[in-house]
């Protein structure tokens, strides 16, 4: 068996990952502790691809010639501390996938707002007529893709995960939103570990390319100081201008890029709330940098629709709007929801907490909750950390419930917010399952 890739992992990056290797002449194997979905289990019958599930054939996967391992799967996994013990490489699919194409790599990452961001310079650049492919942690899988053919720039939403096994991969255009403490159960309970790990999407870049960074992001601008950065840098900023890059001025965004400015009135955005104007800045940035016309890219910001599950819009009923923010999984994702609200907001919040210190959502709270509704088959954590604010409470068991209550108490004027800060494997299966049975209670009501 010497000389197999292995792919540990048999979700959409892992079959992609296989369906890439086989058709550039390797012999594959995929091989899943846990369950394959059966449409992908016909891919690779399809394919001719071998693959087990519910186990993992330790002996075969420890004779790899390397290894693509689902972002899923921890370091610390006894299976990846015996392959790092036998020095076999372990890589995440997008570094396999970076191998086979001659595009620019645009790389997201941050702790929130990849998948709007993602999605905003996807949207900017496809306007533009650029030959341009989608993938990362969205949509469908890059190497999947590549198998079809390639593109010239591919935009990618990336993790930490994804960046902790790509090494060699080079973004030309490397864009890091922010950081916040997320994830750190897999980081050893280090911060600075999970810092390092977002500073890798610029591991690898020279003086021809760009770094997309907030500058008012005080952990960004502590780890610049700290590191030799050879890309042109262009920051993004709420409070202050910036010498290359964009910031916000009395509700105008002011692009300078290459001596050339581009002004837009926060008014014009397609999304908004101060949070947007962050991933709105960094998309525009991107694009002056590939030279799209002022036009185009003024064009793109107004008309861009938002991704499903992330603030989406869902309907009004009886002067009452109904808003679906289930992405939020933690609680800078919910604070960045309820600071955009501008309308008294009942909020659904619950699900499986990841240690959330819900402090950070006092003031907004205070501000701009009239009524909580906890959602979720342990509510105590929300009803004791919230509750001291002595706001309006009440508890669901099912979304079909919250979204009861929520209609029940609503008046002319409000916003029913799903902005649970939490993880949805409780009661749901996903969040976009999550944020699905919200859009249906709703639309039933």
């Amino acid at each position: 068996m010497q000389g197999e890739l292995v792919i540990l992992g048999g979700g959409e990056s892992g079959v992609g990952a296989a369906l890439l290797a086989q058709n550039k002449g390797f012999k594959v194997f995929v091989s899943d502790r846990g369950t394959i979905q059966e449409k992908r289990q016909k891919v690779l019958l399809q394919a001719g691809i071998e693959f087990e599930q519910g186990q993992h054939d330790e002996a075969r996967i420890l004779n790899a010639n390397e290894v693509i391992k689902s972002p899923g799967i921890p370091d610390k996994a006894p299976l990846i501390v015996a392959l790092r013990e036998k020095g076999i490489s372990i890589i995440d699919e997008l570094e396999f996938a970076a191998r086979y194409t001659q595009g620019k790599l645009i790389g997201i990452t941050g702790t929130n707002g990849k998948t709007t961001t993602t999605s905003l310079i996807y949207h900017v650049l496809s306007k533009a007529g650029l030959k341009v492919g989608l993938g990362g942690n969205i949509g469908k899988s890059m190497a999947a893709q590549l198998v079809d053919g390639d593109f010239d720039y591919w935009v990618l939403e990336v993790s930490s995960f994804q960046l902790d096994g790509m090494h060699e991969t080079r973004f030309n255009i490397a864009i890091l939103l922010n950081i916040t403490e997320d994830h750190l159960d897999r980081y050893n309970y280090e911060f600075q570990n999970y810092i390092d790990s977002k500073f890798r999407i610029i591991q690898n870049q020279t003086a021809d390319d760009h770094f997309i960074f907030w500058a008012d992001d005080p952990i960004i601008q502590r780890e610049m100081e700290k590191r030799n950065i050879p890309a042109q840098k262009h920051g993004f900023s709420l409070e202050s201008p910036q010498p290359e890059g964009a910031y916000l001025k009395e509700d105008q965004i002011r692009f300078k890029i290459k001596e050339e400015e581009l002004f837009m009135s926060v008014h014009e955005l397609a999304i908004q709330g101060r949070h947007n104007a962050n991933n709105t800045m960094a998309s525009g940035i991107t694009a002056r940098v590939l030279d799209i016309r002022k036009e185009i890219i003024r064009d793109s910001l107004s008309d861009f629709q938002n991704v499903e599950h992330r603030l989406e819009y869902v309907t009004k009923i009886s002067g009452v709007e109904y808003i679906n923010d289930s992405k939020a999984t933690n609680v800078n994702s919910t604070w960045y929801a309820l600071e955009s609200m501008t309308e008294p907001t009942i909020w659904i919040v619950g699900g499986v907490d990841k240690g959330n210190d819900y402090t950070q959502l006092y003031d907004l709270v205070k501000d701009k909750v009239k009524t909580i509704i906890a959602l979720g088959k342990d509510n105590s954590k929300i009803l004791n950390g919230l509750g001291v604010l002595g706001k309006e409470m009440y508890e669901a068991t099912s979304m079909i419930e919250a979204v009861a209550i929520a209609y029940r108490i609503a008046e002319k004027g409000d916003n029913v917010l799903l902005s649970p800060a939490c993880a949805s494997f409780d009661l749901f299966e996903s969040y976009e399952d999550r944020g699905n049975q919200f859009k249906d209670a709703v639309r039933s009501l």
